[in-house]
């Protein structure tokens, strides 16, 4: 008798609301950078998420991405687009508008494209900037448009691609900003008013290191300067090899993009380029070095944080995402431009022994991965359950 009573209590109990599936986007998985890590604290927020993206490439971004299900856009199938996703820009609205994505919440990391996607759920867009290219073309390209033919590309599709923007912007549910900068330019574009979500480092000081290959003696005990970045114009990756030359001091540069080979071809022996590198060798770059030079216009900037993890001081640009991050006199100090004789000015005034390793560290500890996952996770149950907890 009990027995069938439990059973007819059990079938007039209502079921358990079933959980929303959640996916995760992002423009394009083709390099490695702050972004790109971001995209991998949101996936170990949501380990069951499966990554949509317009292209993929393995080899040339991080390679926890491998063990990830990702679904990729038509255009990936093209090899010349996955090693450069601009030579695609003519082709990427119409891609990202037909990406669909089956999910009840899409957590989108966009930097331009992925908020875009034909997304039928909520959507909830962790913006890095509206699209640089876009807004800041002449910063993004490092010169006027009318200078390259990237810049003629540009201007020619401009109007449609803004009103593809705006029409993608006004579609998502919720965006939030990667910085104080971010949120402003979401105002000042889209007439959005964002919260602040800073992302996260993802340093990890106890794994191994690892020599970087041909410059072991370059570095030799350390006591380098190191500059980590996309070799890009407004990276003013190029200026700072010039603050360099001439100098007694080593600057050791981390990264990879169009302007490689000129930048490689342009660096004193005091100064080398290397990419490609594993998180060892990583490890081992950012665990010997002094400071690190941050001179790019930046959204948020990681740099000085993965710097901070390992209790080193940051010298950078008084702009963008390094506003957020970097407490003056304390974790870093800036400069006021980004020309070579400032960052010149700057290196041969620094001395190592005024700043506190611990202090440093303990800033950055704000910043930290699993503070992210955790905030992320609280967003995204009030965001689904539409604002209430």
């Amino acid at each position: 008798m009990n027995i069938e009573i439990d059973r007819a209590s059990r079938a007039n109990v209502p079921s358990a609301k079933p959980r929303p599936k959640i996916a995760i986007a992002h423009d394009y998985l083709t390099q490695r950078g702050g972004a790109e890590r971001v995209v991998l604290a949101m996936l170990s927020a949501f380990p069951e998420a499966t990554i949509y993206t317009t292209l993929y490439h393995p080899d040339d971004t991080y390679a926890e991405f491998r063990s990830a299900r990702i679904v990729t856009s038509p255009l990936n199938r093209v090899p010349l687009f996955r090693r450069d996703h601009r030579l695609a820009l003519a082709l990427l609205p119409h891609a990202s508008s037909m990406l669909r994505i089956p999910a009840d919440i899409v957590v989108v990391s966009s930097t331009g494209w992925a908020h875009g996607f034909h997304m039928p759920g909520k959507v909830f867009v962790y913006c890095h900037s509206p699209a640089r290219w876009l807004y800041l073309t002449e910063q993004y390209l490092g010169r006027p448009a009318w200078q390259s033919p990237v810049g003629w590309a540009l201007t020619a599709l401009k109007p449609f691609l803004r009103w593809w923007d705006g029409r993608a912007a006004r579609r998502a549910d919720k965006y939030v900003a990667n910085s104080t900068v971010v949120q402003q330019r979401l105002k000042d574009v889209y007439g959005i008013e964002a919260e602040v979500f800073h992302p996260p480092h993802s340093v990890d000081i106890s794994g191994e290191r690892t020599p970087v290959p041909g410059v072991e003696g370059f570095v030799g005990q350390g006591g380098h300067f190191l500059l980590v970045s996309r070799l890009l114009p407004y990276k003013n990756v190029g200026q700072a090899i010039e603050a360099f030359r001439d100098l007694d001091e080593r600057l050791l540069i981390i990264g990879a993009g169009p302007l490689a080979d000129p930048l490689r071809a342009s660096c004193p022996a005091n100064v080398k380029i290397v990419s490609g590198l594993t998180d060892a060798h990583m490890r081992w770059a950012y665990s010997l070095c002094c400071a690190v030079i941050a001179p790019s216009y930046e959204d948020f900037g990681i740099t000085p944080l993965e710097a901070g993890a390992w209790g080193k001081p940051t010298i950078a640009l008084r702009d963008g995402g390094y506003l957020d991050t970097i407490v003056e006199g304390v974790t870093g100090e800036f400069i006021e431009s980004p020309g070579s004789a400032r960052i010149r000015k700057a290196v041969e005034s620094f001395s190592p022994d005024r700043w506190n390793p611990e202090v440093i560290r303990k800033h950055v500890e704000k910043f930290s991965e699993a503070r992210f996952r955790e905030r992320l996770r609280r967003e995204i149950i009030e965001f689904g359950n539409g604002g209430e907890e």
